[in-house]
């Protein structure tokens, strides 16, 4: 399971016109669900993203986690964080997870997120998504559940 951990002013996702989920301040978190990814994966990096820090303190230094900053987490499920670029122009996508297994760990991921005490948003699983969003940093994140990088 990989992730782009965004910190963020605000973020919103618009599907067919309409808001389906927004943050005024916090992470935006764009999620890919490998083939290969299991239940452990999506606890791990829940985790993870829950106690990234990643946020100023008083001492203007990034040493707070979302849920210290007051934030929330918006998740947005792409698939094309799985990606494959290295060969070629046109990335490969065989990394990622079946759509029907992939929107069940996407939720998994979503629940444990929100268990560990942050509210979360979500997109709309599968459908073209218009993501907006404020980019505070700007800080970009990639974390892995693998710990390929």
């Amino acid at each position: 399971m990989r992730a782009v951990v965004q910190r963020v002013g605000r973020a919103a996702v618009d599907v067919e016109g309409g808001v389906c989920g927004s943050v005024e301040s916090g992470l935006l978190v764009y999620l890919g669900v490998g083939s290969d990814d299991g239940e452990a994966d999506t606890v791990y990096l829940a985790d993870k993203i829950r106690h990234l820090r990643i946020f100023r303190d008083e001492a203007d230094r990034m040493n707070l986690d979302v849920v210290q900053a007051g934030g929330e987490v918006l998740v947005v499920s792409a698939f094309t964080v799985q990606a494959d670029a290295r060969k070629g122009r046109r990335p490969s996508f065989e990394a990622a997870a079946p759509q029907d297994r992939a929107v069940v760990l996407y939720e998994l991921f979503c629940d444990a997120l929100e268990r560990t005490g942050v509210h979360v948003e979500r997109g709309s699983f599968g459908d073209v998504m218009n993501v907006q969003s404020v980019n505070a940093g700007p800080i970009c994140i990639l974390l892995d559940s693998q710990r390929v990088f």
